[in-house]
């Protein structure tokens, strides 16, 4: 067998690895770092930033106002991330078990909202929702066959936290599953078979043996999740009130109407250092699971 030279492979990696490195360098890191820079900036006219160094527009995102949608944002993120959780652990639980035939139309019953448009979903969501929508209108006319009630006063359902809540589940259900699915399928079945067998219910099973030994997968799905219902700005946008909105649509705002774009660098890069210590802390979790483990 002939053994490639040195130089002959560093060639064909620089032919297969420069294109990607550069495309990762020239659209993304790049508008990155311009838009890191804008962060320490000002607005001198409607087209001019100048680069200042200061960190007011930090300062700035952490008046009360714009802590307050912040700290709005993560309590939304954090409560469907708790609520994909409880829904998707079962889930993820009855996949793994599943028969080879079923577990692949299960899966394939997770992943098919991600072949349709997240706009569509939303606006489907927006038709169950509303006034007029499903849920009002099948109350109604139930409420309607039960004599003395009087007239049917529709829920309240859309535009407002509610609203704003289930259209995230519904938009991230599937990115939690996923992830738990794929920790849960590795595990070793004798394991939950012996729990079971030395008299262990079935919750002591799941919280005791299921989950210690899934936590990275658990703790994946749970970043996986939270990390982008925090950055959500369609569904909020759709969906809820003037009072439900999150920081993504204040950042929107900032880029597009109040045209200040250092502010809104500003805000957009807090949600990225946010980003940056939740992996890290998932990072953490995960070594000390693995230098743990037996």
């Amino acid at each position: 067998m002939m053994l490639q030279r040195p130089g002959a492979a560093r060639g064909v990696f620089a032919a297969t690895g420069l294109p990607p490195i550069v495309w990762l360098l020239a659209l993304f890191l790049a508008p990155l770092a311009v838009i890191w820079a804008y962060s320490f900036g000002e607005n001198r006219t409607l087209v001019d930033i100048a680069i200042t160094g200061s960190w007011a527009n930090y300062a700035r995102a952490l008046k009360p106002l714009y802590l307050a949608i912040l700290l709005k944002s993560l309590g939304f993120a954090a409560l469907t991330t708790f609520i994909c959780f409880i829904l998707g652990l079962p889930v993820a639980l009855a996949i793994s078990f599943a028969s080879p035939r079923a577990k692949l139309l299960l899966l394939l019953a997770v992943m098919l909202p991600f072949w349709t448009n997240l706009l569509i979903r939303t606006y489907a969501l927006m038709a169950i929702l509303r006034t007029e929508g499903l849920i009002n209108s099948g109350i109604g006319a139930i409420w309607s066959l039960v004599p003395g009630l009087g007239p049917f006063e529709p829920l309240p359902l859309i535009n407002n936290n509610f609203a704003v809540v289930v259209g995230l589940v519904y938009v991230h259900l599937p990115f939690m599953v996923l992830p738990l699915y794929a920790a849960l399928d590795r595990l070793d079945r004798s394991l939950i078979e012996a729990s079971l067998d030395l008299g262990a219910g079935h919750l002591a099973t799941l919280f005791r043996v299921v989950v210690p030994l899934a936590l990275p997968g658990i703790v994946s799905g749970i970043i996986i999740t939270f990390i982008p219902a925090l950055g959500a700005y369609l569904t909020p946008d759709l969906l809820g009130g003037t009072n439900s909105q999150m920081i993504a649509n204040v950042i929107e705002r900032q880029f597009r109407s109040a045209n200040d774009w250092p502010f809104g660098a500003a805000l957009s890069f807090l949600l990225m250092y946010m980003t940056f210590a939740a992996l890290l802390l998932q990072s953490l979790i995960v070594r000390r699971h693995a230098g743990g483990a037996p």
